[in-house]
């Protein structure tokens, strides 16, 4: 309720992104609901025709609704990017956790391997990844999230190199408290709110780098809708039917737009010292 209240009075403009980020969710959640035709039904004599009123975004080559395959391509935009940042979260705070408590030889390795996961573009990285492991959902959700662990391995490490010299964290040594439990009781919730603002930051990042894949052909298949095929589907048609590319661009980009808006707005709620009134 308080982080509502600040985006009300403060955040306008995150306000937007929330809702933007909560009607497409719905829509996400609920695509039987929201869908006008079933994402795979072909209506031939549709093949390529434009908006009308019960097709309001058009139809694709095979005459397919573009408006129920975006419902339904916004699913596998967000189940990829939540799961995959999820997955990146537990793996890299882990890591980051580990390097920043123990130090030594640990940490080097540790943030070393980090840093050659640094090293490559994150597309790039991703395309390697489930070129390695073939194309498909489960793929492409494990490279997102060894993308982005190093950014997560970071984000954690760094507030933990200060936590751990804190009283709190001295007293539950002398006691007798061992590392697992000294990690996740004491040090874990004193660094979480950089890695939550980095996970909502995060999420637009993992959208975009779902659709280049699917792009590619490495992401969902065929006859499976996501954002990035659907661009990819309808490249060779943008002149005689721009519907085709310029609804499924359209819808990504307002994803990404809300997701990097709300990101900002957790990112301004959770360190004052940024916090701006729009």
């Amino acid at each position: 309720m308080q982080f509502a209240r600040y985006l009300v009075r403060h955040n306008r403009i995150g306000l937007a992104g929330g809702v933007v980020m909560v009607v497409f969710i719905i829509m996400a959640l609920l695509p039987n609901v929201f869908a006008p035709h079933d994402p795979f039904e072909m209506f031939a004599e549709r093949r390529l025709l434009g908006p009308t009123g019960g097709f309001p975004l058009g139809n694709d080559r095979f005459g397919r609704d573009i408006a129920s395959r975006i419902i339904y391509g916004m699913r596998a935009s967000f189940q990829v990017g939540i799961v995959a940042v999820g997955l990146a979260v537990v793996i890299g705070t882990f890591l980051g956790l580990v390097a920043g408590y123990r130090r030594g030889v640990l940490d080097y390795l540790i943030m070393r391997v980090l840093d050659v996961l640094f090293a490559f573009p994150s597309t790039l990285l991703a395309i390697a990844i489930v070129a390695v492991l073939g194309a498909g959902i489960p793929s492409i959700v494990l490279a997102i999230g060894i993308v982005f662990t190093p950014t997560f391995g970071r984000v954690a490490r760094a507030p933990v190199l200060s936590v751990k010299e804190r009283e709190f964290v001295t007293a539950a040594r002398c006691i007798g408290a061992g590392t697992p439990r000294i990690l996740l009781r004491h040090i874990l919730p004193n660094v979480l709110t950089p890695i939550m603002v980095q996970a909502t930051l995060s999420l637009s990042g993992a959208i975009i780098v779902e659709a280049a894949l699917s792009f590619l052909g490495l992401g969902a298949q065929p006859p499976m809708p996501s954002l990035g095929s659907m661009l990819s589907e309808g490249r060779p048609f943008m002149e005689i039917a721009p519907w085709v590319v310029l609804y499924p661009g359209l819808a990504l980009a307002l994803i990404v737009l809300g997701a990097n808006l709300f990101g900002d707005a957790v990112r301004d709620m959770l360190d004052p010292r940024l916090r701006t009134e729009v």
